[in-house]
């Protein structure tokens, strides 16, 4: 495994493997998010960081990122009815929101992207 550093704005660095994913999950904060998104062209808005949360929340009870079905029906509860679905989920990381979710929420990198 290739292990590299993430530059912060503060000039802290943080390491990451060769995919971009934090080597510590325990690491992570707001700006490690940001810089990650910020690389990949995205802001970061209130339903991004709703979604961080979910799966943070989920990894530390499960160690493991949310499934989608579990993570639509948390978007749901949370954001609402016209925002629990999996095209609003795109929209927000167009990447693919198992992966670059779970990338900009610090975990790491999900068993399906090995």
């Amino acid at each position: 495994m290739n292990v590299s550093s993430l530059k912060l704005p503060s000039g802290k660095s943080v390491a990451i493997d060769e995919k971009g994913y934090l080597l510590d999950w325990t690491a992570w904060s707001r700006p490690v998010a940001e810089t990650m998104a910020e690389a990949d062209g995205l802001d970061l808005s209130g339903d991004h960081w709703v979604v961080l949360a979910i799966f943070r929340e989920y990894f530390e009870k499960y160690e493991i990122e949310p499934p989608m079905r579990a993570l639509v029906r948390q978007v749901r509860e949370r954001l609402g009815e016209g925002k629990g679905n999996s095209r609003h989920l795109y929209r927000l990381f167009p990447g693919g929101p198992g992966v670059q979710a779970c990338r900009y929420a610090g975990l790491p990198r999900p068993l399906s992207c090995v």
